[in-house]
């Protein structure tokens, strides 16, 4: 089970989802996963034995959450949430990675509870203010969902539970697991920007697994949650470092491929203004949400360092893991699931 946190403005909850497929949950056979790995090899060595965890908040605790919390006061939210996100991602592809962004980056801190879609209150800094958050976006689709269920049901369905349902249907658009959503959170009345403490997009892996362990999660969660960045952009400015003077070198970083540091330049080339696509590609097309970001990351092709470093320690027996065919595939979409559950 879980430890962790997400989700905030207008409304006041907290998060749990939890992934319950025939598969996984009437089928004795073994998972994707065992498959892959010995059973000596799943042990993180911390004790935990964890394989699925939930963001949770103060504010509530699991057994106040419920499938289908707004089936009486107000039947048509789940609806409404996957349609207006169906409607902003085809307006805007990129809606679906700034979403899930979001609602990772909420629940880092004190839980799934929408603190982080709130302004500055009594002149204190928020959330938003923190240098991690300061690039998130998507905040006004979230406003476009909300204003959508006030107009069907005012001051019933929390943010904290739009955030949720809306960062599950995006991953769904662009290819990832679905899994059932527990909804009934509470909306945080505060935002805590002292405590926003997301890992660096130049993180060494042990920085990546201590953030992440410090929230409960294993080893094998992490890499997991991790492959989110199969899709989405991220600016030339969160790794020029690694294609120009890494580490006060005066070269690229060794650890990536020659012909992706010239595809890197070549985006920060110019003023460096334009994104570069984390969706990694295939045959020249763009392949979505899926486990051929750990491939890449074999191969030498990870865009951030605290992606490529997943290759550096114990964690690259996960990313080999992933990277194994069908197989892996299937292994990676059952761990992601499990993670955000």
């Amino acid at each position: 089970m879980l430890r962790h946190p997400v989700w905030g403005a207008i409304c006041l909850l907290a998060v749990l989802l939890v992934l319950c497929t025939d598969k996984l949950c009437t089928d004795a056979r073994p998972s994707a996963y065992a498959l892959l790995v010995d059973d000596d090899d799943e042990d993180d060595g911390d004790g935990s034995g964890s394989s699925s965890f939930s963001f949770s908040s103060p504010h509530e605790t699991p057994d106040e959450l419920a499938f289908g919390f707004y089936d009486g006061t107000c039947p048509s939210a789940e609806a409404i949430v996957a349609s207006t996100v169906r409607e902003l991602f085809a307006a805007d592809a990129n809606v679906a990675a700034a979403l899930v962004r979001l609602f990772f980056h909420d629940c880092f801190v004190h839980g799934c509870d929408a603190s982080v879609l709130l302004d500055r209150i009594g002149g204190g800094k928020s959330e938003r203010d923190a240098a991690p958050n300061r690039s998130l976006r998507g905040f006004g689709a979230v406003d476009k969902i909300k204003a959508r269920l006030e107009k069907q049901c005012p001051g019933t369905v929390s943010c904290a539970d739009i955030l949720a349902l809306a960062a599950r249907d995006s991953l769904v658009l662009v290819g990832g697991p679905t899994y059932p959503v527990l909804t009934g959170r509470r909306d945080s009345a505060g935002s805590f920007y002292d405590d926003v403490n997301i890992p660096a997009p130049n993180a060494t892996y042990a920085m990546t697994l201590s953030a992440f362990a410090r929230r409960g999660f294993t080893e094998r969660e992490t890499v997991a949650l991790l492959g989110a960045h199969s899709i989405g952009k991220v600016q030339c400015r969160f790794f020029r470092d690694r294609i120009y003077n890494f580490a006060g070198t005066g070269e690229p970083d060794d650890s990536l491929d020659a012909d992706m540091v010239g595809e890197m330049r070549a985006v920060c080339s110019g003023d460096g203004a334009a994104p570069m696509e984390m969706g990694y590609y295939r045959q020249g097309r763009e392949v979505g949400f899926g486990a051929h970001y750990y491939a890449k990351l074999l191969a030498g092709r990870g865009i951030l360092r605290s992606d490529q470093q997943l290759t550096a320690g114990s964690t690259v027996r996960w990313v080999r893991a992933y990277a194994a065919g069908h197989r892996g595939e299937e292994a990676f979409r059952e761990d992601f699931a499990h993670a955000m559950s």
